[in-house]
């Protein structure tokens, strides 16, 4: 059975206690901790810090186990989600080195899962950011494997708002580009945090992946999306899709998350399953965003 559980990045003003507790609360048997460095966010959603890794000893990781297995829940994963193929090369080095300590951190908390993006700089080629990526990736790869840990690249293109245009800001969001990945650094610990939303908002299916990728999916994220076939009529799919398109609570979108379920359940699926809520209609408030994220696990739970 999968583990029903909350990202972390939606309650960014609650502490890592408050976080767990309210998962607890609610019934989620896991969470996906934001883990990004102390300082300016840059989108929506980034930026959140639930475990610093500033001064961060071996003392505090126990001290985060515990206290989360304690009220019945799992740390799935630490997640940071930056651009490390960044054409900033100052920009990339900061997300590199900061995956790099994930990478340690998550293996002594035994969590042994890292959920981030490959990156991408967008004013390149598919073909020039996979010669980037080999030499990038490689080495933070390796230092998985020899520390046992597991990364979940997320399918998301980040290329969504007009600064993210021409190309988005992370290479791995189809089919075609996950098998050059995974034939390039051919490592079972490189796999997907697998997003239904992300293939629904490019017009490809979200079901077939799930088959041909099985063995590839390590963690999964909940989100749904609203597409506006009228804003779509006026602007196009060439536009940056936050003309046409909203995040939305799971169920109140077009996922077929019923269709989507059952197939996860095809493949044995039975790790994380994260809700993540972006929707702008529940974030009002700390108490609207507490009631999207207990409708969105009241509508889930019935598929799990």
């Amino acid at each position: 059975m999968m583990k029903l559980g909350l990202v972390s990045a939606i309650l960014p003003d609650q502490t890592f206690e408050e976080v767990i507790d309210y998962a607890a609360q609610t019934g989620f048997s896991c969470v996906e901790v934001c883990c990004w460095p102390k300082g300016k966010a840059l989108r929506r959603y980034a930026g959140v810090t639930h475990i610093d890794l500033n001064g961060l000893t071996e003392e505090k990781m126990k001290y985060y186990v515990d206290y989360a297995a304690s009220k019945g829940v799992e740390i799935s994963s630490l997640a940071y989600y930056p651009n490390p193929l960044d054409g900033d090369e100052e920009a990339a080095k900061v997300a590199v080195d900061h995956i790099m300590a994930l990478i340690d951190v998550s293996a002594k908390m035994g969590v042994n899962m890292v959920t981030t993006f490959i990156g991408k700089d967008k004013t390149k080629s598919v073909e020039e950011n996979l010669e980037k990526y080999v030499k990038v990736w490689t080495p933070i790869v390796r230092h998985a494997e020899e520390m046992g840990v597991r990364i979940g690249i997320e399918n998301c293109p980040m290329y969504y708002t007009k600064d993210e245009c021409p190309g988005g800001n992370n290479l791995a969001s189809t089919p075609y580009i996950w098998k050059k990945m995974f034939e390039l650094i051919p490592s079972k610990n490189l796999g997907l945090n697998f997003d239904p939303s992300h293939p629904y908002l490019l017009g490809a299916s979200y079901i077939k992946p799930v088959y041909d990728f099985a063995d590839r999916i390590f963690h999964v994220h909940f989100k749904d999306i609203q597409i506006y076939q009228d804003k779509v009529d006026e602007y196009g799919r060439f536009s940056h899709p936050a003309l046409w398109h909203s995040p939305k609570l799971p169920g109140l979108g077009g996922v077929d998350f019923a269709a989507f379920c059952s197939v996860l359940n095809d493949i044995r699926y039975t790790g994380p399953a994260c809700i993540e809520v972006e929707d702008r209609a529940y974030e009002g408030c700390i108490e609207d965003v507490k009631s999207g994220i207990e409708q969105s696990y009241r509508y889930m739970r019935q598929f799990l």
